[in-house]
């Protein structure tokens, strides 16, 4: 039986909430490492330090949501603010988790510059990370906008609410991470962070698998914004993190992006035109290169079985010579 979200303020969905991250923060208990094929900046975490970052987030986004009933902010003012209640989910996140480690440095700024790719995916994806989530946690589902999901939002089901919460603290988490990286800078202060504040994970204990990773991960950022986004968009679906006892997961739930195509550079463009060739064109390809085959593969059978024909009859032939 599907059990539904709230769809309005009250008590109801305070009880929902607070349900909600109690069940989180246990999940936390979990195996938390990536099983995907996709890298996170966190995988550079062992599994306990995973489990402090996230429950650090879990607590500032509690009091993300306090501020906002307490500030008495409309959805049109999230809306409105959504990319700057994110970055400043993403420092505070960031300053907690720091001041935990007791790590006296000068302080570390929420990186928000267009030459990192990390940033712009974030930026372009800021109100699927974010916005829908905040207004289902504190207005209820009916007024996150119709057409966002598949399903009626007064029937939204808590599984999907939940959903959500898992791939903010996971985007979050990489933000963390992310911003450590960039302001530490060299791999050999990231290397000794990390090894003093036992983080990390035993894979990267050496500065040339560290090197390989931070490769991987800028790789995989352009990668994703120039192909792999536009592509999803044009499918209308979004990639969601979650987790479950076996760890980290991924998987696309589908969503309105009609009003993301719009913003879409003329490169992305290009990259959705060639999807459409490559959707038109490699049916027709694959169909031509089967007929191919066959007929190559008929005119190969046909000449061996008259070469193995010919060559029994000179045998035959040869025989038949030799007894006379």
């Amino acid at each position: 039986m599907v059990e539904y979200w709230p769809n309005k303020q009250g008590i109801q969905l305070n009880n929902e909430v607070a349900r909600l991250f109690l069940t989180t923060k246990q999940k936390f208990r979990h195996n938390l490492v990536n099983t995907t094929n996709t890298q996170l900046y966190t995988d550079i975490l062992d599994n306990s330090s995973r489990h402090k970052l996230f429950s650090t987030i879990l607590v500032q986004l509690e009091l993300l949501i306090l501020d906002i009933i307490e500030l008495d902010l409309s959805t049109n003012h999230i809306k409105l603010l959504n990319y700057k209640i994110l970055c400043d989910l993403n420092q505070k996140s960031l300053n907690s988790f720091i001041k935990m480690l007791r790590f006296k440095n000068n302080p570390i700024k929420f990186i928000d510059q267009p030459e990192y790719f990390f940033s712009r995916r974030l930026l372009s994806e800021h109100r699927l990370i974010l916005e829908h989530l905040l207004i289902y946690l504190t207005f209820g589902s009916s007024y996150v906008t119709c057409q966002s999901f598949i399903f009626n939002n007064q029937k939204t089901p808590k599984k999907h609410v939940a959903i959500l919460l898992e791939n903010l603290i996971i985007h979050v988490s990489n933000s963390v991470i992310f911003m450590l990286f960039e302001s530490l800078k060299s791999l050999s202060n990231i290397l000794d962070f990390l090894i003093h504040h036992q983080l990390c994970n035993s894979i990267f204990t050496s500065t040339r698998s560290l090197a390989l990773f931070r490769n991987s991960l800028i790789w995989q950022n352009i990668t994703y914004f120039y192909i792999i986004q536009p592509r999803i968009i044009y499918n209308g679906r979004y990639q969601i993190w979650l987790i479950n006892s076996n760890g980290i997961q991924t998987k696309y739930i589908h969503i309105s992006r009609l009003n993301d195509l719009p913003k879409l550079s003329t490169l992305k463009l290009l990259s959705i035109f060639l999807i459409e060739i490559q959707d038109l064109l490699l049916p027709k390809i694959e169909n031509f290169l089967l007929i191919l085959s066959r007929i190559l593969l008929y005119i190969l059978i046909h000449i061996l079985g008259n070469s193995a024909i010919f060559i029994i009859r000179i045998i035959t032939s040869s025989l038949y010579g030799i007894k006379k």
